[in-house]
């Protein structure tokens, strides 16, 4: 297969110039998927692989043969290679289908200051570090609204690439029975209509889990004095003029984990599991509790 044009110009460039090839090769990278595969990478040595033999098609290994055996498993080709005989392996079928959604729109693209990643920026690179890290264990990766899963450890850049093409709402009629769903978002929609989506998908058969991705500030409400509070969408709302903030925050937190709570309720309702995550904290804790839930129960 060919490789994809700015790939090609950038070993090029790399050859013309007399620079490291990988460091060309990295710059013609999106840096969302670059940053998703060293989170990814730092994971990775606290992950621990599936692979193991039993039932199913692909094959893993050959072994000797050892004495009780089924004679039909012998590989008569590897054995009449040596003085030995060999039993082919095929691998355990632990594989499963994984869909991940994410969310998009205004209020994903807020964050309290430049110094901030925005919510859906954050969002997203968690869904390609743990698509990396599923790939490289041998599971398959769905995007909620695309057609076909993805397969291989190659297959991470397409991942990346049909990002825009995810569906707006978690809902996808395809995606197969028994197929784990991780969705990533800020949940701050109703809880019914959140309670809907899952609802769906798990009388489709699929379990999962939901991963709330705040701003620290979303959490914290730390202004003072006098503020005027506007809709990420004009839309949805006037502004909304506070006198003194401080004397809201009490109840503000209040409603956080009311909400926080009722998210928490519609997850367990439906056999899901339910987290956190802020964009001030490393993304690589929440990785690793993401790639530890999907894991064997």
């Amino acid at each position: 297969m060919a490789s994809p044009p700015s790939t090609q110009a950038a070993i090029q460039a790399a050859i013309q110039a007399s620079i490291p090839w990988a460091e060309q090769l990295g710059a013609a990278l999106p840096p969302l998927l670059v940053e998703a595969e060293r989170v990814a990478a730092t994971v990775m040595p606290g992950v621990h692989g599936r692979r193991r033999a039993g039932p199913g098609e692909a094959f893993w290994q050959f072994r000797p043969y050892v004495a009780g055996d089924p004679s039909s498993r012998i590989d008569w080709r590897q054995s009449g290679k040596s003085d030995r005989l060999f039993i082919r392996e095929t691998e355990w079928e632990a594989a499963q289908t994984v869909a991940l959604w994410c969310a998009s729109g205004p209020s994903m693209d807020w964050r309290s200051g430049r110094e901030m990643p925005a919510k859906s920026f954050r969002a997203q690179l968690l869904l390609l570090a743990l698509a990396s890290l599923l790939l490289r264990g041998g599971e398959r990766v769905r995007l909620f609204g695309l057609p076909r899963p993805f397969a291989g450890r190659g297959a991470l850049p397409s991942i990346a690439g049909s990002l825009p093409r995810l569906s707006a709402a978690p809902e996808d009629a395809r995606i197969a029975r028994h197929a784990r769903a991780v969705l990533f978002g800020d949940f701050w929609a109703p809880l019914p209509e959140t309670g809907r989506a899952v609802a769906a998908l798990s009388a489709q058969g699929v379990r999962g889990h939901l991963l709330q991705v705040l701003d620290p500030a979303e959490e914290t409400l730390p202004y003072a004095g006098r503020v005027r509070f506007e809709e990420v969408d004009a839309a949805l709302g006037p502004p909304t003029l506070v006198p003194r903030v401080e004397l809201v925050r009490e109840i503000y937190a209040e409603r956080l984990a009311r909400h926080r709570a009722g998210l928490a309720a519609i997850a367990q309702s439906a056999g899901w599991s339910f987290g956190t995550h802020r964009t001030d904290q490393p993304p690589e804790m929440a990785l690793l509790a993401l790639h530890q839930m999907l894991g064997p129960r």
